[in-house]
């Protein structure tokens, strides 16, 4: 009998303890998040290749060669490929041509599209140079301008995917703008005017074919590749954008990747969601590599020569990537 009642006492606290471990297990355990297909290598290869085609300064041969890649790989991974083409006054009261290009993914007659926008120019001047003499000379934009387009490739390439294979349910738009760097140069002792950055967005928002009842809202990529790029929140996204700034954040908290987009609110940059936002009213967010406490605002190689393939991390596309085709999904 006693030891029937030891061995029944036994198999009661041992049960027990399983219990609380198993419990406690159950507690601590964290759910690992649901990660979005994206392959920082390819984003990273399509970066690489804009910048082989050199400074892709507006109506240079560069710059027309890479319109065509971009073009011919968006057609390529899928896309429904529409070219806007137009002149827009620059900073030196100069007509230039701009040359817009969207691809649309998923059925143009679905509402509630998501738009997507990068620039693919690169600045004809480096105008941040310490040296005046080197101040004239185009940069080759790895980070600016490059980084933007190459992770929207790669995005547009997993959405090719999905489309493929019928999994893509509603609309997504990826811009590539043109002329967004071709604003005043520091240099420049003339008259100074307003609005001479961003002529590509600023073109695609008074078109007249633009129906802002379409889209839900929009997510602007600019300097998304540097290994130390942290991504605040922009004071003009969240003055139009706010709940849809806060949506993407909490999707990066989500991710892990709350170390790169902070918390922290940031001065107003005059990006191409600006115009987007005041222009063509539709809801948008600047995804941005800012620090107000730098000189400038931005990288120290910021319009410098030393914006090239050395200060692009795969770990960074690899963070926006997810991020924003989280927010797709």
């Amino acid at each position: 009998m006693l030891r029937s009642l030891f061995l029944s006492f036994s198999r009661t606290f041992l049960l027990l303890v399983l219990g609380i471990g198993l419990s406690a297990c159950h507690k601590t355990a964290k759910t690992e998040p649901v990660r979005p297909s994206f392959n920082a290598d390819s984003a990273y290869s399509y970066i690489q290749t804009q910048v082989q085609f050199g400074p892709r300064v507006p109506s240079s041969m560069a710059h027309q060669a890479c319109q065509q890649w971009l073009r011919q790989t968006l057609e390529r991974m899928g896309g429904s490929v529409e070219v806007q083409r137009g002149m827009m006054s620059d900073y030196n009261d100069e007509e230039v041509p701009v040359v817009n290009i969207t691809a649309h993914f998923g059925s143009r007659n679905l509402n509630n599209r998501i738009l997507l926008a990068a620039h693919y120019d690169s600045r004809p001047w480096s105008d941040e140079e310490p040296f005046y003499e080197q101040r004239f000379t185009p940069i080759d934009g790895a980070n600016d301008g490059a980084s933007g387009v190459g992770v929207l490739l790669e995005v547009a390439r997993q959405l090719g995917l999905k489309q493929a294979d019928s999994t893509l349910n509603h609309g997504v738009d990826i811009i590539l703008f043109d002329c967004e760097d071709m604003g005043t140069p520091s240099f420049y002792t003339g008259t100074q005017k307003e609005n001479t950055f961003c002529l590509g967005s600023q073109l695609w928002s008074e078109w007249r074919h633009i129906r802002p009842e379409k889209y839900q809202f929009g997510i602007v990529l600019d300097m998304v590749g540097a290994a130390d790029a942290v991504f605040p929140k922009e004071y003009y996204s969240l003055q139009y954008a706010d709940n849809y700034v806060e949506k993407i954040w909490r999707v990066a908290n989500q991710l892990g990747h709350g170390n790169r987009f902070s918390s922290q609110k940031e001065y107003p940059i005059v990006d191409d969601h600006y115009y987007i936002n005041t222009i063509a009213k539709i809801p948008c967010v600047d995804i941005i590599h800012y620090n107000s406490q730098s000189d400038t605002g931005f990288p120290h190689w910021w319009h410098t020569q030393d914006d090239n393939m050395n200060n692009i991390s795969r770990e960074t596309l690899q963070a926006v990537g997810e991020v924003v085709m989280k927010v797709i999904e």
